[in-house]
């Protein structure tokens, strides 16, 4: 892994997603309990922002910051592909600093949320708490 390189993932969210996680979170605004008139429901944007999570969590990455911005619904049966390019990763005596930028389009090309993570991966040895 080094700076500039770029990792993906993409999935799709099913309406038993978005009630589980309504469960979990408390979110049950009407647009993720009730269908358009498509039959979609509106996705979470926490339950979207899972994306780059999740590509960080590949990398054992404890994150520091996240930051998101949600540019346009998702909804369920989209696919949704995230993007993360990794702008640092800095090998120190304990720990791996590393940061990226992300974008997630849905499955039209459409930009649904950007944002970036910064964080560090621990290295065999290091404490928990020295995040």
């Amino acid at each position: 892994m080094k700076a500039g390189d770029v990792i993906s993932w993409e999935r799709s969210f099913t309406p038993s997603d978005v009630k589980n996680f309504s469960e979990l979170s408390g979110d049950w605004g009407v647009h993720h309990a009730i269908p358009d008139d498509r039959g979609r429901l509106v996705v979470q944007g926490l339950l979207t922002a899972t994306l780059p999570t999740k590509l960080g969590g590949d990398l054992n990455v404890l994150a520091r910051n996240m930051e998101f911005t949600f540019l346009r619904p998702v909804y369920t049966g989209d696919v949704i592909r995230c993007e993360a390019t990794i702008t640092q990763y800095e090998r120190q005596t304990a720990k791996i600093r590393i940061a990226a930028v992300f974008a997630c389009c849905n499955q039209d090309g459409e930009k649904v949320m950007e944002g970036s993570f910064s964080g560090v991966i621990k290295q065999p040895g290091e404490e928990q708490s020295t995040r």
